[in-house]
């Protein structure tokens, strides 16, 4: 999780926008090395969430593509600071936190696919490309 202060106080998920030729899995490690400090491995995709905003009076649609990761290595002395705090919380704790119910939400599904028994879930892996 991460939080930034620019506009008010907001808690959320890494998320950023592609690089030209970048796939969404790349994208996702990207972001979350950059935003967190973090080397992760990619576990399984997650729901994606669609939202909207206005940025200087246009409308502005986006998809945001999550996935299950594990930390592999790095250290979240290394984030991006454009963000004054990056944590790693246990799932109960990150629902307090996390400023948008579609991100809460998406962190329940998370931790409802991590209890399902441990076969299920080495069957869904997949490496980081």
């Amino acid at each position: 999780m991460r939080r930034r202060a620019r506009d008010s106080v907001t808690w959320t998920l890494p998320k950023g926008t592609p690089h030209p030729g970048e796939s969404t899995e790349q994208t996702a490690l990207r972001e979350v090395a950059e935003e967190t400090g973090l080397e992760v491995r990619i576990v399984e995709p997650l729901p994606s969430i669609e939202y909207a905003f206005a940025q200087d009076g246009t409308r502005i649609r986006k998809t945001v593509h999550y996935f299950l990761m594990e930390p592999v290595g790095g250290d979240l002395a290394r984030h991006d600071h454009e963000f004054e705090d990056v944590r790693w919380v246990p799932f109960d704790e990150a629902a307090g936190l996390l400023t948008f119910q579609t991100e809460r939400d998406l962190v329940a599904t998370a931790s409802t696919r991590l209890s399902r028994p441990a076969a299920a879930l080495a069957q869904r892996t997949t490496a980081p490309s």
